[in-house]
Parts: C-alpha cells; structure tokens; sequence
C-alpha cells in the first residue's frame, strides 16, 4: 500500500490549506482509524488528528478549531482542512492508519507557513 500526500505549500499566517492523502494497492481503507501526522524540523512525528471508520474526529489541542479531518472512502482519501495557519504548523504532514502497524510513511507534503 502507498499513501500518497499532496497540497502542501508556502502560506502567509492566517491562511489556509486543504491536504489530501490517497491510499493506493491492496487495503482495506475504510475499515482503518487514519490519521494525520507532522514532523517539523528536529522534532518528532506527532499526531495532529485523527478520523474513525465511523466518521468520529480527534484533535491535537495545538490545532482543535483550526483543523478539520474528512476522509472519502470511496477514494480512499483522507483530507485535513488547515485554517487559521501559524507559523509553528510549519512541517512535513503526513497520514497513516492508526490500526495495526503503520504503512510506509513516504514522503509527506511540506506545510510552510511564514510570518
């Protein structure tokens, strides 16, 4: 299975970006708690929120009103709505699954977010 994630960028703060992350190969996509991750630079990977099978959400209070996570099954697509950006959202997202062992990470789409 590849995650593919795309729509990062260079955004002013304030603004706004929409990620999407497409599952390709052999997966049972919608059965899958997933994610959204970031690593911004010398900091380790971290959760910012996460979507169930049955639509529930959970947020990073760092983003909780600001982000929002969808997924479209159908595509095997899970999108994060970014709004409000600052700079400290500055990194590299990435989505996964959160049940069983992850997927390979790939590479990530990087967020930048200037002041």
């Amino acid at each position: 299975v590849q995650l593919q994630a795309s729509g990062g960028g260079l955004v002013q703060a304030g603004g706004s970006l929409r990620l999407s992350c497409t599952a390709s190969g052999s997966t049972s996509f919608t059965a899958f708690t997933m994610g959204w991750y970031r690593q911004a630079p010398g900091k380790q990977r971290e959760l910012v929120a996460s979507i169930s099978r049955l639509r529930n959400t959970d947020y990073a209070d760092s983003v909780k009103g600001r982000f929002t996570i969808s997924r479209d099954n159908a595509k095997k697509t899970v999108y994060l709505q970014m709004s409000s950006l600052k700079p400290e959202d500055t990194a590299v997202y990435y989505c996964n699954r959160l049940t069983g062992e992850p997927y390979y990470w790939g590479q990530g789409t990087l967020v930048t977010v200037s002041s």
